[in-house]
């Protein structure tokens, strides 16, 4: 049976890694994509488990050459996805999930038709706010400009094949599993 590539996105503080963490928990045949970054290794991450770590010349390099599946600039580093990963994956017969922003959703739909864009939504705006404020861990400016960047994401989830509203974590692990066993039949 074929495979195909599920993309998880959704805004900041919506909670997509804490249903995307439960889903692969319960779903132990699914693998999460490893991503690819110009960043600094955090303590405890490891280069090809957690991130491919590369020079800002080496990814510049896989740019030039149309190497990425998807890619972005963010707080001066490059993340991005590289096509052969995710195609050996596909190949060897893996479930993969990519775990990205909006933009980078699009970048993969447009390169992957086949690809399912599944977005994670908020219950509303004032429960992303409260989500936001109750993490504690970003100043008042911070949050303003997540609030903005999340309208904007809400008008890029239009181009995505699922939206599932996490109001309750057990019943968005369900419905994201539901949508993937449809997929799958029709493979």
């Amino acid at each position: 049976m074929n495979k195909k590539l599920y993309v998880i996105s959704g805004s900041s503080g919506v909670g997509k890694g804490t249903v995307l963490k439960e889903f692969l928990k319960q779903n132990p045949d699914f693998m999460l994509s490893i991503s690819c970054t110009t960043r600094a290794p955090r303590e405890g991450e490891i280069d090809g488990v957690n991130y491919f770590f590369m020079t800002k010349d080496d990814f510049k390099n896989c740019i030039d050459n149309d190497k990425f599946l998807e890619w972005a600039e963010f707080a001066g580093n490059f993340y991005g996805t590289k096509k052969k990963f995710i195609n050996q994956c596909l190949a060897d017969g893996k479930n993969i999930i990519l775990e990205i922003d909006t933009q980078g959703a699009l970048q993969v739909k447009k390169q992957m038709p086949e690809a399912v864009l599944i977005f994670i939504c908020p219950p509303s705006l004032e429960a992303l706010e409260n989500r936001l404020r109750g993490r504690h861990t970003e100043d008042e400016s911070a949050i303003q400009k997540r609030l903005e960047a999340v309208k904007e994401e809400l008008a890029r989830a239009e181009n995505f094949d699922y939206k599932i509203v996490n109001d309750d974590l057990k019943r968005a692990v369900c419905e994201l599993e539901m949508i993937i066993s449809e997929e799958q039949k029709k493979c």
